[in-house]
């Protein structure tokens, strides 16, 4: 896995909010978030909420991230 581009300091608030709460399932409570923001017609919010997905996914995924000196 690549890693994801992180926009700021909120993207990390946010990803870091949602494993607190939700634990295993923050992952799919970001994904829920993102698709409820498209269908909204958020674009914004769904990109958003894309990110964390995969923020989330990517500090979940036990594997060094991108190079390794």
């Amino acid at each position: 896995m690549d890693f994801p581009y992180i926009h700021g300091r909120r993207a990390i608030d946010d990803a870091s909010g949602l494993i607190d709460d939700f634990g295993a399932e923050a992952v799919l409570v970001a994904a829920t978030r993102a698709r409820d923001s498209r269908n909204a017609g958020n674009l914004w919010a769904f990109c958003h909420w894309r990110q964390i997905e995969r923020v989330i996914a990517a500090l979940d995924c036990g594997e060094p991230l991108g190079r390794v000196h």
